[in-house]
C-alpha cells in the first residue's frame, strides 16, 4: 500500500530567504481524495499516547474541522477501534524541523504524528501552549491539529501574497505561527481552505455559502404563468438560481439566496419586488398584478459574504391585453325547451 507522507507542516518559523508565492486562490490540493462525507476514525497510538491535554487540543480541532469545513468533506471521530492512529513522542516521520506531519492514503486510511513538548530543534525549543501554560513563543496544538486534519482531506499549504497579508485566510500554512502573532490560534479553517474542500467534495447543502475566496459563475432563469393576460391579471414568476462552476461546483442548486423581479424601463431596469423562496431547491417566485404589456426579469446581485457572481434571467415579455371597461358581453343564458 502507498501512503504518502505529509512533509514539513507547521515549522518552527519563516526561515530567511523564504519568499511566498505572490498569488491569491483556494489552497493547492492532493489529487488523491476520500469519498464526499466518509466519516474517518482514528484512535490515539499504543505506544504514544499524547498527555491529556493534548488529547483534548486534538479532540477540538477534529471538532473544529467538523464544524466549519461547509463542503462534503470527511469528517473526523473518535473510537478505540479505529485502524488510523495518532502518535505524540519521539519517533516522528516529521523532517528536520517539523512539528507535526500526517500520511494519507485515500479511500481511508491516515496516520497523524505530533513531536514531544520540550523537543530541541536547532532554532529552539518545541512549547505546545496547552502543556507549558501558554506563554509567548509557544505553538497552539488545536490549531496544529486542524492543520493536519485539513491536510487529511487533501489540503496543501496555502500560498499567501508576498507580504503574508492574507495569512488568516488559510490555517493550512507552510509555517505555522507561535503565540502571540496573529493567526496563531485559528481555530476555524480559513476562506482559502473552505473554498478548496467545496471544489472537491461540493457545498454541504443547497443553502451553503460559497467561500469568499472563489469567484463562481451563477445562472438565474425565469418563467411566468401565462405571457398573454388580460389587464389586472395576476401572472406568478418562478426564477430558478444555479452555480456554474466548475467540477463539483457546476448546476448547483442555490436556495436562500435575494432575488429580484426586475420591469423594463425606458433607461434599463428598475426592481418591482424580492422573490420569495420557491418550494424546490433553488426556485424563487413572485405573483404581480399586471395592467400593460412589459417585459420582467430576475436578478441575483453579488452579495457580499459569498464568493459568486451577478446574473441576470434573459427578459420574458408579457403581453397584455385591454378588459373591457364598460357594457361588458355576459354570457349567453342556457336555452330552453
Amino acid at each position: 500500500m502507498s501512503r504518502r507522507l505529509g512533509l514539513l507542516l507547521g515549522a518552527a518559523l519563516v526561515l530567511a530567504g523564504v519568499v511566498p508565492v505572490v498569488a491569491h486562490d483556494p489552497d493547492p490540493t492532493f489529487s488523491e481524495l476520500y469519498a464526499q462525507n466518509k466519516v474517518l476514525q482514528y484512535r490515539w497510538s499504543g505506544s504514544g499516547t499524547p498527555p491529556l491535554d493534548m488529547r483534548y487540543a486534538i479532540h477540538d480541532a477534529r471538532d473544529d474541522a467538523n464544524a466549519s469545513r461547509k463542503a462534503k468533506s470527511p469528517t473526523f471521530d473518535y473510537d478505540t477501534a479505529a485502524g488510523n492512529v495518532i502518535y505524540y513522542g519521539t519517533s516522528v516521520p516529521c523532517g528536520v524541523n517539523g512539528l507535526a506531519c500526517f500520511q494519507r492514503d485515500p479511500p481511508g486510511w491516515f496516520g497523524m504524528w505530533f513531536r514531544e513538548n520540550g523537543h530541541r530543534f536547532d532554532w529552539g525549543t518545541l512549547r505546545w501552549c496547552e502543556l507549558s501554560g501558554a506563554p509567548d513563543g509557544c505553538y497552539d496544538a488545536e490549531n496544529i491539529a486542524l492543520d493536519e486534519f485539513g491536510h487529511v482531506l487533501g489540503l496543501n499549504h496555502h500560498d499567501n501574497f508576498a507580504d503574508d497579508s492574507d495569512y488568516k485566510d488559510a490555517v493550512v500554512q507552510t509555517y505555522s505561527r507561535t503565540k502571540p502573532r496573529t493567526g496563531y490560534n485559528a481555530h476555524v479553517f480559513g476562506r482559502c481552505d473552505v473554498a478548496s474542500l467545496q471544489q472537491e467534495y461540493d457545498v454541504l447543502t443547497s443553502t451553503t455559502l460559497y467561500s469568499t475566496c472563489l469567484d463562481v459563475p451563477t445562472v438565474a432563469t425565469l418563467a411566468a404563468s401565462s405571457t398573454s393576460v388580460t389587464a389586472g391579471a395576476m401572472v406568478t414568476f418562478t426564477a430558478t438560481l444555479t452555480s456554474d462552476g466548475s467540477g463539483r461546483l457546476s448546476n448547483n442548486a442555490m436556495s436562500g439566496r435575494t432575488l429580484v423581479l426586475q420591469q423594463r424601463t425606458s433607461s434599463g431596469w428598475a426592481d418591482v419586488l424580492t422573490m420569495s423562496g420557491g418550494s424546490a431547491a433553488g426556485t424563487y417566485t413572485a405573483s404581480l398584478t399586471v395592467r400593460s404589456t412589459q417585459d420582467y426579469r430576475a436578478l441575483f446581485r453579488k452579495p457580499t459574504n459569498e464568493g459568486v457572481r451577478t446574473d441576470a434571467s434573459g427578459a420574458v415579455s408579457i403581453t397584455v391585453s385591454a378588459a373591457c371597461t364598460s357594457l361588458c358581453p355576459q354570457s349567453a343564458p342556457t336555452p330552453t325547451r
